[in-house]
């Protein structure tokens, strides 16, 4: 069982020995735990300080190209290095580096795909109260949307094992977080949480500049995300209201008609016809996305299988391309 800690950084170099200092090494259930830093275009010496340190793993942007992106090339590189577990910490401390072993614990058990550190947002000392309120409405809604019983949707402390990792395809360019979790939902994974410590914050967040902006960012990527996995629902949905409102028009005009005044309300059979055809059209996007989302499914599985093929190559197996399974395998299960 082999366990790689990755950190996203961006110009951490003055804290990241005090952050990889905490980080355990070893687990109840784990035989090699490795680090992975994805420096994100720093300008100070981040990659130095992590060479310095015995990092395993050093992946670095040119240029910046956000939390998301970093996330996604350390998730690649820690499945590429043969990592059964990865866990995603911070660089700034946030997180209890011992802790680490509570969120990799159910992981390991085999009890859950994804284990999530909740920083208990509702009543967290390092935590203002518009904050507090700010993060569990957002977690309020992540949780609805993604038919999960996560109440901390936003902590980037969290344990993924391999098999979700490699199911799990991020889209947004702002923060993962949100994201992965509404695909985790509707993907089906096990999806668990359970409390870890938190360290006051030591600057200020690298990710968003105001609130404003994050509520912004965070909005957009639950819409997009939810709308790729129930594309259906929203603009069936959407069309159905345009549609009523179309009818309320529409039966006022009828009413003024049966009374026989309809002469001086043409307008708003014309209103009423218009939201009519929209309510049809944008039910028609519906269908088409729809459509569009089960060409994605076919499109992700196709990914999931090339890249289990191309890890059984990596490690000098033979593989049978129609059954996704080595020589041996497949002959046992043709025996069977």
């Amino acid at each position: 069982m082999k366990l790689i800690i990755q950190i996203p950084c961006l110009n951490e170099a003055q804290v990241l020995p005090e952050t990889l200092a905490k980080l355990p090494r070893s687990l109840p259930g784990v035989d090699c735990i490795e680090y992975c830093i994805i420096d994100d275009g720093s300008s100070d010496d981040t990659s130095g300080v992590a060479k310095r340190w015995g990092v395993h793993h050093i992946v670095r942007h040119r240029g910046n190209r956000g939390l998301a992106e970093a996330f996604r090339s350390g998730i690649d590189k820690c499945l590429a290095e043969g990592a059964d577990i990865i866990v995603n910490t911070d660089a700034d401390g946030q997180y209890e580096g011992a802790d680490i072993a509570k969120i990799v614990a159910p992981v390991v058990a085999g009890e859950a795909d994804i284990c999530i550190g909740d920083r208990s947002v509702g009543n967290n000392a390092h935590f203002g109260p518009f904050k507090r309120l700010l993060q569990r409405l957002g977690s309020y809604v992540v949780r609805t949307l993604s038919a999960t019983d996560i109440t901390d949707a936003v902590s980037g402390f969290r344990a993924i094992s391999r098999d979700a990792a490699q199911r799990i395809n991020i889209t947004t360019d702002f923060s993962y977080t949100t994201d992965m979790l509404i695909q985790a939902g509707r993907k089906r994974l096990s999806i668990t949480s359970v409390p870890v410590r938190t360290h006051a914050a030591t600057r200020p967040s690298r990710l968003f500049k105001s609130i404003p902006r994050f509520i912004q960012q965070t909005g957009v990527t639950i819409l997009r995300a939810y709308t790729t996995f129930n594309a259906l629902r929203v603009f069936v949905g959407l069309g159905a209201l345009a549609t009523v409102l179309g009818l309320l028009p529409i039966a006022r005009f009828l009413w003024f008609y049966a009374n026989g005044d309809g002469e001086g309300h043409v307008q708003s059979l014309v209103i009423g016809g218009a939201l009519l055809i929209i309510g049809v059209l944008v039910s028609v996007l519906g269908i088409l996305a729809d459509l569009i989302a089960t060409n994605r499914k076919l499109l992700e599985a196709n990914m999931l299988k090339l890249r289990r093929i191309e890890e059984r190559l990596d490690r000098g197996e033979k593989v049978d391309l129609q059954t996704d399974e080595t020589p041996k395998a497949s002959e046992v299960r043709r025996r069977a």
